[in-house]
């Protein structure tokens, strides 16, 4: 399915799970989703199962949006109680499309609660109290962490988890959102390396794959200077970085993260951003951005380092890796709530890139990359490093153990009725005269009282 095609059926007022492989626009199609909902009057929730993806689409949490935290069972006097808040109850209330992105890290109890809590503040008995919901991500992608898991990194965690995904649970299945899977692929531009990835994916990866693979290995002392390392743990990613800034000479200059807004919400705000409260940097620095430019100048993932500081405002100055220099302006990272702004951070939109973990990658591109899979202790996590880079040329591992290729065998087989069922549904589709599906289309609208007609309409057709 075509991102086009998406975008159309989406407009219906479906409930809707949006996949594909990583790099298949799903960011930007729901992007595009919220501006066109925006162009008709109507303001849709923008949240997202973890504080990273949330800065990612401009949203919040889920746990947040929906008041349940980070409780996994609610009794019915807390869910009522949950239902009577003002605040949670009218947001909900108010609420006429809910986005949820990387749905592949949301536990089946925690999807449930959110869908109890939104049938009983909108006093409706339907699915999610009749909100058109959008699920959003790819289960070949970091599942949810589960009880075994906490307080230790290095559990095993390869058994049956045939409860763990989201698509299990009761809300779900009421919910029978149609599957809309991304065909097109924007990321990798290296046929090759496509293919090794989409092994990976179907549990196809073999001794030709590990071969090609192993001809990118490298020693430690090897490593390009420049490009980001990947590990799976924080320790090594805080070593790295630390060591790597203690040795460059000079001064470092110090910039701390300012905050507007209730301390519980600037808190989400700031575990959810990629640049940390306080950055420190010195001229030859590697940095990351960590935030995507309005006018295009850079993307969350692009490269370079530091140049100077502006002797007029001490704002960084940044060679990007295509010989480019730009002066670093602080961003504002935002919590909205029906429109409104309710928590703002503000920082330079960087990090030190010497190393990141697998996990805070998730959702970028990058141009290289240095890996290593080493310790890869979940389903889908060499994955996700390896599927960041967007080309073989620009990988180099230092290592990986025998899990690093695995993805869950139980999302192989999903993905094969994902699949289908997207299939099934763009074909009815397509099959619509398409008089029906602007119908469709405009009743929604009406549905969610926004305005419909030849102003929306022109300011849609900007999208493409």
């Amino acid at each position: 399915m075509t991102q086009s095609q998406a975008l159309d059926i989406m407009k219906t007022g479906a409930n809707i799970f949006l996949t594909g492989e990583p790099g298949s626009g799903k960011t930007h199609i729901i992007n595009k989703y919220v501006s066109y909902l925006r162009s008709c009057g109507v303001e849709p929730a923008i949240t997202a199962s973890t504080g990273i993806a949330a800065t990612h689409i401009g949203g919040v949490t889920i746990h947040s949006w929906s008041g349940i935290g980070i409780k996994t069972e609610l009794s019915r006097h807390e869910v009522d109680k949950l239902a009577a808040n003002k605040r949670i109850g009218k947001k909900i209330e108010d609420t006429k499309v809910l986005i949820i992105d990387e749905i592949s890290m949301l536990s089946p109890e925690a999807l449930n609660l959110v869908e109890l809590v939104c049938r009983r503040s909108k006093k409706n008995p339907a699915p999610f109290g009749g909100l058109q919901v959008i699920f959003v991500g790819d289960f070949f992608q970091l599942p949810p962490i589960m009880k075994s898991q906490l307080g230790s990194a290095q559990s095993n965690v390869f058994e049956d988890l045939s409860a763990r995904f989201a698509y299990g649970s009761a809300s779900w299945q009421a919910a029978s959102p149609m599957v809309c899977y991304l065909s097109e692929q924007y990321r990798q531009d290296d046929k090759a390396y496509l293919e090794l990835l989409s092994a990976i994916r179907a549990n196809r990866f073999n001794d030709d794959h590990a071969c090609r693979l192993e001809r990118r290995k490298i020693n430690y002392n090897q490593a390009p200077q420049g490009l980001p390392k990947l590990f799976t743990h924080n320790v090594d990613v805080d070593r790295v970085n630390n060591e790597m800034l203690a040795k460059l000479p000079g001064k470092h200059r110090s910039f701390e993260m300012r905050g507007q807004g209730l301390r519980h919400l600037l808190e989400t705000l700031k575990r959810g951003c990629l640049s940390p409260e306080f950055l420190e940097l010195k001229v030859g620095a590697v940095v990351m951005f960590t935030k995507n430019n309005p006018k295009g100048y850079f993307v969350n993932g692009t490269l370079g380092t530091v140049f100077g500081f502006d002797p007029s405002n001490n704002h960084p100055i940044v060679i990007l890796r295509d010989g480019r220099k730009l002066t670093v302006e602080p961003a504002d990272w935002v919590l909205e709530d029906n429109g409104e702004d309710v928590a703002r951070i503000t920082q330079f939109p960087l990090r030190l890139a010497w190393a990141i973990t697998v996990h805070k990658s998730q959702g970028m591109s990058l141009d290289g990359a240095v890996m290593d899979l080493s310790s890869v202790f979940e389903f889908g996590q060499g994955y996700v490093a390896l599927s960041r880079v967007r080309r073989l040329s620009g990988l180099y591992l230092l290592g990986w153990n025998n899990r690093a290729f695995e993805v869950h065998p139980e999302i192989v087989a999903k993905d094969t009725d994902f699949k289908l069922a997207s299939a099934d549904g763009l074909s009815f589709f397509t099959k619509m005269p398409e008089s029906d599906l602007k119908k469709m289309q405009a009743d929604f609208i009406n549905l969610c009282q926004g305005r419909t007609g030849l102003t929306a309409e022109r300011e849609v057709e900007d999208f493409f």
